[in-house]
């Protein structure tokens, strides 16, 4: 069983809904699994500790989370065109991990969300693509095979899965993001479970 993890950070609640539309495509894909992990947020003020379980939603993720995984996608909201700190700050933290090669030759993609249309998202996608490609992950994105792409006014994008969140974070995924996030996940399912045969 070839298993991706969905690593994410979600502060409104949109990334995390994409994450679970990704891991749906996965689970399409037979002999693939889907685990859903996410980081906690960071204190702007001083050090802070965090309960080791959330009180909701997915559970942290873990060192032994990645070094385990045969495909990882990763998923942020924008903050100015770039990843959020608190998932910045996990992956600063892989060194170790970076250093036993676990991730090289491993399926990597990413996933994103911003208020505006031209908020950064595909530059936001480009920034968690760089840690990766320094893993020696092996990066996939949307082909235009999917036209999906091509008719969509909203998310969507040839580096990854977007969504739109519009200015006050309330617009939820449309059809075509929602689609668009499950190609991704059912794309990198079978890519990891080829590689992995």
């Amino acid at each position: 069983m070839s298993e991706i993890l969905i690593l994410y950070y979600s502060q409104s609640g949109h990334v995390r809904d994409m994450a679970e539309h990704i891991a749906r495509g996965v689970e399409t894909v037979t002999g693939c699994s889907s685990k859903l992990r996410t980081v906690p947020a960071i204190s702007t003020v001083c050090e802070a500790t965090q309960d080791t379980i959330p009180q909701q939603g997915h559970l942290y993720a873990s060192a032994e989370d990645l070094k385990q995984c045969d495909g990882l996608v990763l998923g942020s909201p924008t903050r100015f065109g770039n990843m959020a700190a608190p998932l910045k700050y996990f992956i600063d933290q892989t060194s170790d991990i970076w250093l036993s090669g676990s991730l090289i030759g491993k399926p990597a993609a990413v996933f994103t969300s911003t208020g505006s249309l031209h908020g950064g998202q595909e530059s936001t996608l480009l920034s968690m693509m760089l840690p990766l490609m320094h893993h020696g992950m092996l990066i996939l994105g949307l082909p235009y095979s999917e036209s999906t792409l091509m008719t969509t006014t909203d998310g969507g994008t040839p580096y990854g899965a977007s969504h739109l969140a519009g200015n006050n974070n309330d617009r939820p995924l449309s059809d075509n993001e929602a689609q668009l996030c499950r190609t991704l996940g059912q794309r990198i399912a079978n890519i990891t479970k080829t590689i992995n045969s």
